[in-house]
């Protein structure tokens, strides 16, 4: 129940209300510390050059000596310390600028634009949307910045223009509540005159006296729409029009029905009896077509039975000659082949016998080399055998004559290579002796082993070396 009791009305004007005091907030920027005037030059130089102001302005220079250019569309205001009135005021004027002593506003001198959409009521009591547009300048920028608020950087028209809106739908709400729905919606001249006068009221005031006004000119004033709140309102308002142009559509289009559905079924009787009497004419022509149709055909049929039959006649002396034709010449290729066949037997009995003294002939080759083999075997053997007795006799002599060998024999053989092998040895550090005896059969050999002991002695003294030899 609660919501069905809400008032939409009342809490749409107060979120309009909320909106408008927060666009009139202005933002004040923080101020900076005292005592820290380098500080403060850097804020103001960031914020002048930090482009987000709405006119496309810039600051040249240092210091003191600054200059500010502005573009030739719009109004400069440029105070200074301890003058009353305005140092430089006017359009397009680019001026001298000290930051420490100056301040300067600048505003577009563009046409401005506002857009309304002011919620009504009607002496009805309903609710009505007029959408209306306001286009107005800046008249008189002397009188206009003494009591217009530009001081916000990035849209100096902001405060303006929410102060005109609210005036304008004051003005409109007022004009609508005097007038029916009747009224609104089919002449917004009285709406368009009433807006008007109020706002060339208060922002351009009285021409005769001076001080009145806002130094602004209303350019134009419009309505562009004006809209029912209430969407079951408007369809009802809608109804008897739409009623009315419905009957006549209707009536319309019944008179329009009857007179087609008489034409149709007069010319669908014509087209009907028409298409009898071509149907009537098309069977007798149909019938007079397959009647000589028929005729054609039984003729063609008696003509191609007869021709069939001479054909038949025609083909079958001409198979039996054929086949005449074709006994014989098989007899006769019957006949070849025979020949063929036996001319063949007799050359694969020829071959077989060529082919028997062939095997005779490998087998007798085979034969004798066999026996060839064998008899290289035989000497082969001889051979070998006559070899190892030779061996043998070769070892047999070999044995004596080592056997024959003596000691004095030896020693003369060792003795005739003393001289080259004493020749081959280098001179002798020490000498040692070294001496050998035996008895028995040893004793024999005694001068033998004596001298081979010496002369391995003394080789072994030549080639070892020197006991306390450092380098090699």
């Amino acid at each position: 129940m609660s919501d069905q009791k809400k008032n939409v009305y009342l809490e749409q004007v107060l979120q309009q209300q909320q909106a408008v005091d927060h666009e009139l907030r202005r933002k004040a920027a923080a101020p900076a510390p005292p005592g820290a005037p380098r500080q403060r030059e850097e804020a103001e130089k960031s914020s002048l050059y930090s482009g987000s102001h709405a006119v496309d302005y810039h600051i040249t220079g240092f210091g003191p000596w600054r200059t500010v250019v502005v573009p030739p569309n719009v109004y400069v205001v440029h105070t200074r310390r301890g003058h009353k009135e305005p140092v430089t005021i006017g359009l397009g004027i680019s001026f001298s600028y000290n930051p420490y002593t100056d301040a300067f506003i600048i505003i577009p001198a563009a046409m401005q634009t506002l857009l309304i959409n002011a919620n009504c009521i009607c002496r009805e009591r309903q609710g009505i949307l007029v959408q209306a547009y306001v286009q107005w300048i800046i008249d008189d920028i002397a009188m206009a910045y003494r009591k217009l608020d530009f001081s916000d950087p990035t849209d100096p028209m902001r405060i303006v223009s929410v102060q005109l809106r609210e005036q304008a739908e004051a003005a409109i709400k007022d004009k609508v509540a005097t007038l029916s729905i009747n009224e609104v919606l089919s002449d917004k001249q009285p709406i368009i005159e009433e807006l008007t006068h109020r706002l060339r009221v208060v922002a351009e005031g009285d021409r005769t006296d001076g001080a009145s006004g806002l130094g602004l000119k209303i350019v134009t004033v419009q309505i562009k729409e004006a809209v029912i709140s209430s969407t079951r309102l408007w369809e009802n308002l809608q109804a008897p029009f739409r009623a009315e142009r419905e009957k006549v559509a209707r009536l319309a289009e019944l008179e329009s029905r009857q007179e087609i559905t008489g034409r149709e079924l007069a010319n669908r009787e014509s087209r009907e009896t028409e298409e009898l009497n071509v149907a009537g004419r098309l069977a007798q022509r149909r019938a007079a077509q397959e009647r000589e149709h028929y005729d054609r055909e039984q003729e063609e049929k008696v003509r191609r039975h007869r021709v069939e039959q001479e054909a038949e006649r025609h083909t079958i002396a001409e198979h039996n000659i054929t086949e005449k034709a074709r006994n014989a010449a098989q007899l006769e290729l019957t006949l070849q082949e025979l020949e063929l066949e036996k001319q063949r037997i007799a050359a694969i009995i020829e071959k077989l016998q060529e082919q028997k003294n062939l095997n005779e002939t490998e087998a007798l080759v085979t034969y004798g080399i066999a026996e060839a083999e064998v008899a290289v075997e035989q000497l082969r053997h001889q051979y070998r055998h006559a070899q190892s007795a030779r061996d043998l006799i070769l070892q047999q002599i070999e044995r004596d004559i080592e056997n024959d060998l003596s000691e004095t024999h030896v020693i003369a053989q060792l003795i005739a290579q003393l001289p080259a092998i004493a020749e081959n040895m280098p001179d002798p550090k020490e000498q040692r002796t070294t001496i050998i005896t035996g008895d028995g059969a040893a004793g024999a050999l005694n001068p033998l082993v004596s001298f081979v002991a010496g002369v391995l002695s003394l080789a072994k003294d030549v080639f070892q070396d020197p006991p306390n030899t450092t380098e090699a």
